[in-house]
């Protein structure tokens, strides 16, 4: 599976969930369950390296806004959302997390924010075909902190500060 596969993947199952992502979780398991096994694997590959990249004290700080706060957990959840939500708001999510007050048409804190079960997707596939648990995938696990500049959660000032347009449109 190559990274457009990936992706049209992720937006053919997040459009049947109709954007839910507990529902998008469900349609990705029966969808990865037609392929091979081995394409799980790939999956879980673009998704894990994806899921990696995305461990930033910028999207964190995007995360905390949108969601009113978020602890480690809720990033965690957050960053598989995020992949959820496809290619165009992913990337542009990395190169300006500022830009999901664009990119995201609508937020329901209630439903949005958490991809948890997307992140377990590929496993639970793969082990439903298989009756093992995946292999090692071979990517390198994420740092041990997030990368760039740390962001102060607590102080709102330096948040509407960074974060302009998320704050503007989810906060005020």
């Amino acid at each position: 599976m190559d990274e457009t596969e990936f992706w049209e993947l992720i937006d053919a199952t997040r459009e049947s969930a109709e954007g839910d992502p507990e529902e998008q979780a469900d349609v990705l398991v029966d969808r990865l369950l037609q392929l091979e096994p081995e394409l799980v694997l790939d999956f879980a590959r673009h998704f894990e390296a994806r899921y990696n990249r995305a461990y930033r004290w910028d999207l964190w700080g995007a995360a905390w806004v949108l969601l009113d706060g978020a602890s480690d957990d809720a990033f965690d959840f957050f960053r598989c959302w995020l992949i959820g939500q496809g290619r165009e708001v992913y990337e542009g999510a990395l190169h300006e997390p500022d830009s999901l007050a664009e990119s995201l048409r609508e937020f329901d804190e209630e439903i949005d924010g958490d991809g948890e079960e997307l992140g377990y997707a590929a496993d639970e596939a793969y082990e439903q075909l298989t009756g093992t648990v995946a292999p090692d995938l071979g990517i390198a696990p994420a740092p041990a902190e997030p990368t760039g500049t740390p962001v102060d959660f607590e102080n709102e000032r330096a948040l509407a500060e960074r974060f302009p347009r998320l704050w503007d449109r989810f906060r005020e």
